[in-house]
């Protein structure tokens, strides 16, 4: 049997907001030892949910039945050097996983701006990075071996199975037991990564040109302020830049003060906002670094928060900039955390937020203590009346009514969840009203 952990045993998500009491969590070393735990679960009428490195802030994973945790599932099972695809285990951390490929010299296309998260769960829902012709992390999966309800497992293809490839590649966890993803990769590469100032104005006035002439391309914008921080990677042949470890810790403590230490100054004297925007977006512009892949791509974090992001028909993102400036400053809100905005090409995973269009993501953090919900109510409002799809993991309160006009196939993942599992083992409360099933 998978070792497992006891009642006593209390799970929280990154964010410490979501918090639950499994009655068991397993931990499975091999696949049969997954099918056994399904099909224990299945046959004692109870729920399971697997968890990854937590760093949902939706309560995808909350359940006071089972946990079942990939965390002794990781690494690399196979390389096809000729396509570039590599079959991973889906406990394998995003961190892990790109420097495990850039010792084989490949690497992803593009990846998210975190990397502690687990690659099942990255791809459950839809994490991505920036970059107009990159979709999400999960339009890199060619194949899908998946433990099913009945304890079956499913090997999945765009050839044998497209349609369970395309729900299967962003399932929320409701399918089943993800276990291992093919991806596609690509040579290893170099990016070299610079920062600039500019204000909010400006940045809207530049956004095509900012999305066609940089591979990847995103940016902070201060809110309360003017002031935008605007970062850009493209390849390059150059050297690696090495900092030197007083250079290293510089950099930390500016990055920390720029990111952290405004948000948390403005909230206790919110009058200092816009002038420490200004002063925080000059002291990292100016950057250029030159850095591999694996390492060009996340953001440090050290604050924890709490997080809502809605995907936006990019036509639309400069009036709902506008809108969202105005709004904020008729909140008169204390919170201060940059607002950042990222760039991500379509893809036909049926529950993918970028669902075959070209999206601008908006990504609204707070302080969870701090009424981050007063805040994320009338953003939410804001960016639903412009079609905005909200990130799978992240705050949200959409039901099945709002998100079935959002998302073109969601009947049809619908009808796959139920013929895949008609009890209902892999939902919870919150699957169920995003869904529009009931827990019988």
């Amino acid at each position: 049997m998978a070792l497992s952990s006891p009642r006593s045993q209390h799970w929280t998500n990154w964010s410490r907001t979501v918090r639950c009491e499994p009655a068991y969590c397993a931990h499975p070393v091999t696949i049969e030892q997954v099918q056994a735990e399904v099909v224990r679960a299945s046959e004692d009428g109870e729920r399971l949910r697997v968890i990854g490195s937590g760093h949902s802030f939706s309560p995808l994973c909350w359940t006071d039945d089972n946990h079942m945790a990939l965390d002794r599932f990781t690494g690399i099972e196979s390389v096809d050097f000729e396509r570039r695809r590599v079959w991973v285990r889906a406990g394998t951390r995003l961190r892990r996983l790109t420097e495990a490929l850039a010792r084989r010299g490949l690497a992803l296309e593009n990846a998210p701006d975190y990397d502690r998260q687990t690659l099942g769960g990255a791809i459950a829902t839809a994490t991505h990075g920036t970059g107009a012709a990159f979709g999400n992390l999960s339009s890199l999966v060619t194949g899908l071996r998946m433990v099913c309800a009945d304890g079956t497992v499913r090997s999945v293809s765009q050839q044998d199975d497209p349609d369970l490839l395309c729900a299967g590649a962003v399932s929320l966890g409701a399918l089943g037991v993800i276990t291992h993803v093919e991806l596609q990769c690509v040579d290893d590469y170099r990016l070299v990564v610079s920062s600039t100032a500019a204000t909010l104005g400006e940045t809207i006035e530049r956004l095509t040109e900012l999305r066609r002439d940089h591979r990847n391309s995103e940016f902070f914008w201060f809110p309360h302020t003017d002031s935008v921080v605007v970062r850009r990677a493209d390849v390059t042949r150059e050297t690696p830049t090495r900092l030197s470890p007083v250079q290293r810790t510089l950099r930390r403590g500016v990055d920390k003060a720029v990111f952290t230490g405004m948000s948390q100054a403005a909230r206790r004297a919110p009058r200092v906002a816009e002038q420490f925007g200004r002063v925080a977006s000059r002291l990292v512009s100016g950057r250029r670094d030159v850095l591999d892949a694996r390492s060009a791509y996340a953001l440090r974090r050290r604050s924890r928060f709490q997080q809502l992001e809605f995907a936006l028909p990019v036509d639309w993102l400069g009036t709902v900039l506008r809108s969202l400036d105005h709004l904020i400053k008729a909140l008169d809100s204390r919170i201060h955390f940059p607002i950042e905005v990222r760039f991500v090409a379509p893809d036909g995973n049926w529950l993918s937020p970028h669902y075959e269009r070209d999206s601008a993501c908006i990504t609204v953090p707070a302080y969870a203590d701090i009424g981050f919900r007063d805040y994320f109510a009338p953003v939410s409002e804001l960016m639903e009346r412009y079609d905005g799809r909200p990130h799978w993991g992240m705050v949200h309160d959409l039901g099945a009514p709002q998100l079935r006009s959002l998302y073109p196939r969601f009947d049809d993942f619908r009808a796959l969840r139920r013929q895949l599992d008609p009890r209902g083992l892999f939902l919870n409360p919150h699957l169920a009203a995003v869904l529009g099933e009931s827990l019988r």
